[in-house]
């Protein structure tokens, strides 16, 4: 009677969303202090002031009949055009505006793109670990999603990437800073990846993309992603400001085509397209008009990195073994028993709320996001001392 594949979805939701949920129900039964929850990428520190005055701006200054109006399907032009100026002067990377399509978040941009690059029979390949949703964006594209294993420190592996490579592989996603890793790939690994795919689009006679997934990029602690269209033409930027803007709940994002990409133009009616057909009609035209004015400002990042030094520190002092991780808000840490699921539910008894890595295509690790406030942190330490106790007995 229904869709079978969209029954199993809504049936067995993501595990860091039904965590995310379990948690809810805790805090209500016991108290939200009594419940540790790093589960959630979701942002704790506040937007910059430019955006909420920006936002009072607007609704003081903007005629009521068209502040919520419709905008154009692939976004405000004055947005754009904003984005398209800031992608020159920072990355000093040709952009225009008529190729960029605002969007509902990364999570749109890439299952627009995706959709857009889609032809029967085509694959996706992503490194593992990889966000769990991408699974769900390819496959649900048409794509069969191909797993390449990363090396023992989650760097690109190019002699896995390589193999995972087909004449039907469409598009590579590539999230840097990784979640859930916290990973920050050099400009060295990206120039080998860009000769690898380079190579492979001329030996198969038709064009790799490179999706480069990038709501933490400006999340780093001293490291510099490399802006990948710069050192790969057919690269497609799905991008967010959940992150950089702490406005994860207001879904605001974009993709951007460069105008080197093969068939650029053509790329971007494909888009455009996709949009329409999975019901885009545009981005929430309130925070287009916001980010046109804040592109380039970020929150107060730092006091990630405050929070990281300090459950890093402490976790690894107990005697876990942790990723160091270069950027994002996750901590990637090994479990102490083989199964990374089991180990997280013995977490449950300390509520503890820890996401096990099986749902990110490796096992043996739990990832604990620390966009949390820092009083979450210092109560949980004793939390996680005990848990692994547990393990030394």
């Amino acid at each position: 009677m229904f869709n079978k594949r969209m029954q199993k979805l809504g049936e067995e939701r993501s595990v860091i969303r039904e965590l995310f949920e379990y948690g809810n129900r805790r805090k209500q039964e016991i108290g939200a202090e009594n419940v540790f929850d790093f589960s959630l990428g979701n942002p704790n520190i506040p937007a910059p002031a430019a955006v909420n005055g920006e936002i009072a701006r607007l609704l003081r200054e903007t005629p009521e009949e068209t502040l919520h109006g419709y905008s154009s399907a692939q976004g405000l032009y004055e947005a754009r055009a904003a984005i398209a100026k800031y992608i020159r002067v920072k990355f000093g990377v040709p952009a225009e505006p008529d190729l960029i399509y605002m969007t509902c978040g990364a999570a749109a941009s890439l299952t627009v793109t995706l959709s857009a690059l889609f032809e029967e029979g085509d694959e996706c390949v992503v490194l593992a670990p990889f966000f769990p949703e991408y699974r769900v964006f390819a496959e649900g594209a048409g794509y069969r999603l191909v797993v390449a294993e990363t090396d023992k420190n989650f760097r690109p592996d190019l002699a896995a990437l390589e193999n995972a490579i087909t004449p039907k592989t469409k598009a590579v996603i590539v999230n840097s800073p990784n979640n859930p890793t916290g990973a920050v790939y050099t400009e060295g690994e990206m120039r080998a990846l860009a000769a690898l795919l380079e190579k492979k689009s001329k030996e198969y006679g038709t064009p790799v993309f490179l999706l480069a997934d990038e709501p933490y990029r400006e999340l780093t602690y001293g490291a510099e992603p490399p802006y990948l269209p710069a050192l790969y033409k057919n690269t497609v930027v799905c991008y967010s400001w959940s992150k950089s803007l702490s406005l994860a709940g207001e879904r605001i994002g974009y993709v951007f085509i460069p105008s080197a990409c093969e068939n650029a133009q053509t790329l971007f009616h494909a888009v455009c397209g996709a949009g329409r057909s999975l019901g885009f009609v545009c981005a929430p035209v309130l925070f287009q008009r916001v980010v046109a004015k804040c592109v380039g400002q970020t929150s107060d990042l730092a006091e990630y990195k405050k929070n990281r030094d300090l459950l890093y520190g402490a976790l690894t002092s107990f005697g876990y073994e942790c990723v160091p991780p270069e950027g994002a808000f996750y901590l990637f840490v090994r479990s102490p028993e083989a199964s990374a699921a089991a180990f997280c539910e013995r977490a449950k008894k300390y509520e503890l709320l820890l996401v096990p890595s099986e749902s990110f295509g490796v096992g043996g690790y739990v990832r604990v996001s620390y966009c949390v406030p820092r009083a979450v942190i210092e109560k949980s330490l004793p939390a996680f001392r005990a848990l692994l106790g547990e393990y030394k007995k």
